[in-house]
């Protein structure tokens, strides 16, 4: 499937987000580094944090055709509330 909108969360701290990677390493996903792309189970994802605003973009770059776009979003974006809290 094609690429899906990204979505962005202002007002993430360098703390919040390791705590983001560790999240996203215990779910498969590698982040390393401020910016990248990462896979697992066909899924492709994009992210660029930056310390120095503190906002955080993640976008869905690729799903298999049994996996929503929109399932992958709500799962960041649980991901990132569980990392913000």
């Amino acid at each position: 499937m094609g690429q899906d909108q990204a979505q962005v969360f202002p007002g993430v701290t360098p703390e919040q987000f390791e705590k983001l990677i560790a999240k996203a390493k215990a779910a498969g996903f590698d982040l390393s580094g401020n910016s990248g792309t990462a896979s697992t189970f066909g899924v492709e994802v994009a992210w660029n944090y930056s310390p120095e605003n503190g906002q955080l973009t993640f976008q869905c770059l690729r799903t298999p055709f049994f996996i929503k776009p929109e399932d992958v979003h709500s799962k960041i974006r649980d991901l990132v509330k569980q990392s913000l809290g």
